[in-house]
């Protein structure tokens, strides 16, 4: 698989390469469902005995099924800026859409009935709304799902390479492995060209009472503003971190979570959508606030450039970023995209669990990880 190399302008950020075949995943059938199981083997029959079998798992998850193929003419659902969440013990990944100018492809699906290692199935992509167009879309880019008492909110943005006229929307639905049951409820927050930041890569999360929206790619970085209802912008805009060192300010992806007394801001820094020569990296900073300031280990504040090293390319996985957070059975798991290496740079994703170190999230690495690139 050969991938198209963007420009590395302001927003030619962290959505999949413009390549399309004749073929996109829309459901899949049980039928097919079974066919994966057979081809991947006893160790997925053992995985598919019964939901959450086993003590949580630890580590590098060896992931299986769907995590990302390419084949051409045949199959094109890449797992690019993933975001995590699960219902009643199902978990799900949504991702972004595939990339077709023609045919823009809405938000994409995947779930996985027994662990967060799979076996993954792909079920397609949520239909594109039509509002959507007049960003100029060839696709849906960075989803971020929230469940609040049982409706589950998708967050996603709407924009095209080189422009900050961007915008998050929102969809919604009780039954999140049904895609025609989401319902669309247009923009929640937009940028236009006289703005300073761009609204893509939206992450939502509620602090003390109050919901806020963090997003921003590029321009003047991270951003932040609190949400009335979680779909009314109220309030300032406030910076969360930048990254000036790297013209245009290459940072985005902002997660922000909680973990004991601290509140964590991760970020990627760098470019993507290059395939293995991709420069994404993760970065992390903490503050005592859900709105910061934050700063990393040296006390650097992320509005400075500050940023503590979580996570770079090692091995095959290239370009690993687009991080996003799940707190499952006591433990904290991170779900991140990379280019694939042994095959040319196929965008797969990738489940880890999040150790704590000193009130610092860190990652175990193995021999099986390989070394960081020279």
């Amino acid at each position: 698989m050969n991938l198209r190399e963007t420009t590395p302008t302001p927003a030619a950020d962290h959505r999949t390469p413009a390549r399309r075949t004749p073929a996109r995943r829309r459901r899949t059938t049980a039928a097919a469902a079974l066919a994966v199981l057979a081809l991947l083997g006893p160790a997925a029959a053992v995985q598919a005995a019964g939901p959450r079998q086993g003590p949580p798992p630890t580590g590098k998850l060896t992931m299986v099924g769907e995590v990302g193929d390419y084949v051409e003419g045949v199959v094109d659902d890449p797992a690019h800026d993933p975001t995590l969440f699960s219902d009643r013990g199902v978990y799900y990944v949504a991702s972004t859409g595939v990339a077709n100018p023609d045919d823009p492809g809405g938000i994409f699906l995947r779930r996985s009935d027994r662990s967060l290692a799979g076996p993954w199935v792909s079920l397609g992509a949520i239909d594109l709304p039509r509002w959507t167009l007049d960003y100029g879309v060839g696709h849906l880019w960075a989803p971020h799902v929230v469940e609040l008492g049982g409706t589950f909110h998708l967050y996603y943005a709407a924009s095209s390479f080189g422009t900050n006229r961007s915008a998050i929307g929102l969809a919604t639905t009780r039954t999140p492995g049904d895609l025609d049951s989401w319902v669309d409820h247009g923009p929640v927050l937009t940028s236009d060209t006289d703005d300073d930041f761009n609204a893509i890569d939206p992450d939502v999360y509620r602090a003390d009472g109050k919901w806020w929206i963090a997003f921003g790619s590029f321009w003047s970085g991270i951003k932040v503003q609190e949400l009335k209802g979680m779909d009314t912008p109220v309030g300032p805009v406030r910076s969360l971190a930048s990254h000036p060192e790297v013209p245009p300010n290459a940072i985005e992806n902002p997660q922000v979570f909680q973990h004991g007394g601290y509140w964590y801001l991760t970020a990627s820094w760098g470019l993507c959508c290059r395939g293995v020569e991709s420069t994404y990296e993760t970065v992390v900073g903490r503050s005592t606030s859900p709105i910061g300031p934050f700063v990393d280990r040296d006390g650097v504040p992320m509005t400075e450039g500050g940023g503590t090293p979580l996570l770079s390319s090692r091995g095959n996985q290239i370009g690993t970023g687009a991080l996003d957070v799940l707190r499952d059975r006591g433990r904290t798991y991170a779900v991140h995209h990379y280019y694939d290496a042994r095959t040319g740079g196929t965008i797969r994703m990738q489940v880890r669990e999040v150790e704590w170190r000193g009130g610092w999230p860190t990652f175990s690495y193995g021999p099986g990880d390989g070394q960081p690139p020279r």
